[in-house]
């Protein structure tokens, strides 16, 4: 009887929409740091470079590289998306007013931001928890300014650990493929 509870179980959970294999980033959704509704799937059919930020860590200063990146490709179809995560160090401690101020006195951003969010553990927010079932533990953010970039279509594109900056070539390369791919989209 239990290995039949079993068998069934299993159909229903792979036979039902939504499956986890089903998800894409558009699946899962944010809240503004203002405070407002943020789903991924507004960004359907853009390229979205996914960075959990942190205001007192050493990385900081990309700030400033995610701000020239947006500023450069947001025109082409590219979202920045900014998501303070007080994970690492303890070095997210502000509020979402206090980490807005920060970023727009500092270094002049402008991009879309999120409330403050746990990116690993058991308290993860759902989307980290699903980009590191996809891409495996070793793609699982191990300090801030870790970056995820999505493809139009909602999959996970690629990843960057902290210390690659946004700037550089390997980041910019990959952003400029998934740009090709939302041209492709809007001349079809």
């Amino acid at each position: 009887m239990v290995s039949r509870l079993f068998l069934v179980l299993a159909f229903v959970c792979w036979a039902v929409p939504g499956h986890a294999a089903d998800l894409t980033a558009h699946d899962f959704d944010f809240t503004s740091i203002d405070g407002d509704p943020l789903p991924l799937s507004a960004f359907a059919g853009k390229a979205v470079l996914v960075v959990n930020t942190a205001s007192r860590c050493g990385f900081t200063r990309q700030y400033g590289d995610l701000q020239t990146v947006w500023e450069t490709y947001r025109d082409r179809g590219l979202v920045v998306l900014g998501v303070p995560s007080n994970n690492f160090g303890n070095q997210e401690p502000g509020t979402e007013a206090e980490i807005k101020r920060f970023c727009e006195v500092n270094f002049d951003v402008d991009f879309p931001m999120t409330e403050k969010v746990a990116v690993k553990g058991p308290e993860a927010h759902p989307f980290y928890r699903w980009a590191a079932d996809e891409l495996g533990a070793t793609a699982a953010p191990g300090w801030n300014f870790h970056k995820y970039l999505v493809g139009p279509d909602g999959k996970l594109a690629d990843w960057f650990p902290s210390p690659i900056a946004p700037t550089s070539t390997a980041v910019t390369k990959a952003i400029e493929g998934q740009l090709d791919r939302v041209g492709e989209a809007g001349r079809s």
